[in-house]
Parts: C-alpha cells; sequence; structure tokens
C-alpha cells in the first residue's frame, strides 16, 4: 500500500511540476502580446501603414495563453467557484463536492480534446487557413487546443485524486506550502 501511495504522490507532484512549468513559461508570451498589439498601433496610427499580420498574430498568441494557462489557473485554484456554499462546508465536504465537479470538467475536457484531434487533422488535410489578408495556417492553434486539454485532463485527474484523498482520510495528499513560507525562510527571528 505504502508503494501505491508512493506512486500517486509522484504522479500528482510530477503533473503540478509540469503545469507549473508550461503555466510560467507560457506567461513569457505576455510581453511579446503586448509587443505584437503596440507594433499594430503604432504602425496603423503614427506610420499609416497597418500590418497584416498583427490581428491574426496577436489572436494566436492570446489563445495560446488564455488555453494553456489553463491547467496553471486550475493548479492554482484561480476559476471561479461558488463560494456561498463552498466556503460553508467542511474541508471533507468541499472534498467531495471537487470530486463532482473535477469529473464533470475533465469529461468536458476530453470531449474537447478529442474535437480539437479532429479539428487539427482537418486542418492538415484541407489546409486550412484563417480568414484574413494574411491567411495564416490554423492547424497549430487545434494542436495547442489538443495539448492544453491534455493539461487540463492531467491536473483536474490529479487533484481529483487528491480530493478522493482527502474525502476519505480528511488530510490532503499533497501539503502545499505556505504562500508565505520561502519569506519567513529569509528573516532571521
Amino acid at each position: 500500500m505504502i508503494m501505491i501511495m508512493t506512486a500517486i504522490r509522484r504522479y500528482c507532484l510530477g503533473v503540478h511540476a509540469l503545469v507549473a512549468f508550461i503555466g510560467n513559461s507560457v506567461s513569457y508570451l505576455m510581453p511579446v502580446l503586448a509587443f505584437v498589439v503596440a507594433f499594430e498601433v503604432f504602425s496603423r496610427y503614427i506610420l499609416d501603414s497597418p500590418t497584416i499580420w498583427a490581428y491574426d498574430t496577436s489572436l494566436f498568441i492570446f489563445g495560446y495563453i488564455a488555453a494553456l494557462g489553463g491547467a496553471y489557473a486550475q493548479q492554482q485554484r484561480a476559476h471561479i467557484n461558488v463560494d456561498i456554499l463552498y466556503n460553508k462546508v467542511s474541508a471533507r465536504t468541499k472534498s467531495i463536492f471537487n470530486l463532482f465537479s473535477f469529473a464533470l470538467a475533465m469529461f468536458f475536457m476530453v470531449i474537447v480534446c478529442k474535437m480539437s484531434i479532429g479539428k487539427f487533422e482537418e486542418a492538415l488535410e484541407f489546409n486550412y487557413r484563417r480568414q484574413s489578408e494574411w491567411a495564416p495556417h490554423m492547424h497549430h492553434y487545434w494542436l495547442m487546443m489538443a495539448v492544453a486539454s491534455v493539461l487540463l485532463i492531467l491536473q483536474l485527474s490529479s487533484d481529483w485524486i487528491d480530493a478522493l484523498h482527502q474525502a476519505i482520510t480528511g488530510k490532503p495528499l499533497i501539503e502545499k506550502p505556505l504562500e508565505n513560507e520561502s519569506e519567513e525562510e529569509g528573516i532571521a527571528p
């Protein structure tokens, strides 16, 4: 039993590390997005010569940030919650709520993943392009959506395992570090 729990913990920690890495990495696209938008504004209003690529590029970058950041938002519990009821119940009851909501979200994400893979294959087969003057290819976007949905499924499965463990034992599977723990380590008593 100890080996199984160790393997489950390692899975959850591995998923958390992967999601945190991708979530932090995709955050570096924010300045790129800001630059693309600023460059388009500069080109359009100062140089009076708008680009044909900036709008599509900014849409793709924003889509990448939002989709690939979804699993990180789930990990950080940054998604919307119905706090009126949720905050008034015990930790075990919260875990039971989480079991249902995480399972429902995983089901939805499996559908999104399957549809994204289908759209990716279709975009490659028929050479789909965005309907704009620049007309960039669309296949990369659908591939990213499939990857993002798998990443969110992994995070939700890790959260579901943690919620199940907490519902059964009353304790979380993985102890979360305190928010101010790293700040307190540097302060001498």
